[in-house]
């Protein structure tokens, strides 16, 4: 049977359309066993005991115990879940920080933090791994976020789950559903696997290529030990100095509004928009200080997701950020210096020297510290010639990472697309 075939029905729904004519239409939340919603007093953190299921270990329709590591004693354990413990197969939904991400419980051992509910579907009615894929769906979290409340974290009470809309085929044709679905997102989810590999190879080969060059320039033989842990050899005739004799650190406030803001970002340096209210937005912005192009703009307060970039553009930015240029530009090659300053973020050289609180993103480097970091510097025509190779290098490294990263997003979407036109009736799983 093909799915044009099939006799259809309009659902009343707009962004579900038709669908097929013996499936039900129902609200949410009708065909469920149990909704438990974990709010309530936070748990206390320990180093080790049971693992704690945050909003962060929730992310694309599976549980990664990689991307938060949180853990609860096992005293405050049955505290913690005295709602209802988990079973294999219930669904976790997050309802803020992210809103509506999705995933299946894979283990038991687990403990549920608050944000996240747990749903439970009827047996024989309503199939777990099915309400997993409808929730996942990407019309379903257009139709969530609509619901949703909060400006900077949107979420979604409890009480309104009831307002969504749930399309219900038969259990058995459920269970076709999932098992198809099942088999084409591994599939999809191993091709993301090998690009995102890839992605990672080629930064790497970035990181190693820059790193190099900086340190031993092109086409040198000879080399000189140094008493840095850093630059342990560079090339004979050149020499390590303190950024401070390189470099001068300036702060001219702009005193009013009214100039473009410039955001420092790991893709550079970028003008926000500051009309969209995205994002965190300051009050007043005329107490950001001005970036002239050519000067190099620098998050120091966070070692582990800043940036730093030579500036091609006028405008302002924080005043916490640290702006500084070159004192002989004459004698100095901006380009050279600006792939130093990158290593040293990609090659987590900086961090190496920070101070602060790494887990909370606040991982500062000093201005002393900075001052007195020492970089190689090489006769002023070998900058030259360094700094235009390494841009033409990484200009080809990042244009193969693009492609990559458009690679995935072409898989991500097929995948969303697949689920909805399974979930919603679209097309039919064919019958063996």
């Amino acid at each position: 049977m093909v799915a044009d075939m099939r006799e259809m029905k309009d659902s009343g729904i707009s962004w579900i359309g038709e669908i097929p004519k013996d499936w039900v239409l129902c609200p949410f939340p009708i065909y469920f066993e149990s909704i438990i919603d974990y709010r309530g007093k936070t748990p206390e953190k320990v180093d080790e005991g049971i693992f704690l299921v945050t909003a962060r270990n929730i992310k694309d329709g599976k549980l990664n115990y990689e991307s938060s590591q949180e853990y609860v004693s096992e005293a405050d354990y049955s505290e913690i879940m005295h709602r209802g413990l988990p079973n294999l197969g219930d669904v976790l939904f997050t309802t803020e920080a992210p809103l509506g991400e999705v995933a299946n419980v894979d283990r038991t051992d687990i403990a549920l933090a608050q944000r996240v509910i747990k749903f439970s579907g009827k047996e024989g009615i309503l199939d777990n791994y099915f309400l997993k894929y409808w929730i996942y769906n990407p019309a379903f979290q257009d139709d969530l976020k609509s619901f949703g409340t909060g400006s900077t974290a949107q979420g979604i009470k409890a009480s309104k789950l009831n307002q969504l809309k749930l399309i219900l085929p038969s259990f058995n044709e459920q269970r076709r559903i999932v098992s198809f679905l099942d088999s084409k997102c591994a599939e999809i989810d191993a091709l993301t696997a090998d690009i995102q590999s890839e992605i990672e190879t080629l930064e790497e080969c970035k990181r190693s290529r820059i790193f190099e060059t900086v340190e031993h320039g092109l086409g040198h033989k000879v080399f000189v030990d140094t008493d840095s842990d850093v630059w342990q050899t560079i090339p004979e005739g050149w020499k390590l100095v303190d950024i401070k004799y390189l470099f001068e650190i300036v702060k001219r406030i702009a005193g009013k509004e009214g100039y473009d803001i410039i955001a420092i970002t790991q893709q550079g340096l970028q003008y926000k928009d500051v009309s969209s209210n995205a994002g965190q937005l300051a009050s007043d912005y005329s107490g950001y200080q001005f970036v002239y192009p050519g000067d190099f703009a620098m998050n120091h307060m966070d070692l582990i997701t800043g940036w730093v970039d030579l500036s091609d553009k006028f405008g302002v930015t924080s005043p916490d950020y640290r702006v500084f240029r070159l004192r002989y530009p004459d004698r100095f090659d901006r380009k050279y210096y600006k792939h130093i300053m990158q290593c040293c973020y990609m090659c987590r050289i900086f961090y190496s020297f920070g101070r602060g609180v790494s887990n909370l993103g606040r991982w500062r480097l000093q201005t002393s510290t900075f001052n007195d970091f020492k970089v190689p510097v090489p006769p002023y025509e070998e900058q030259v010639i360094i700094g235009k190779y390494l841009d033409e290098k990484v200009s080809e490294i990042d244009a193969i990472i693009t492609q990559k990263r458009e690679q995935f997003t072409v898989l991500a979407d097929y995948k969303k697309s697949l689920i909805y036109e399974y979930v919603t009736g679209k097309k039919e799983v064919p019958v063996a």
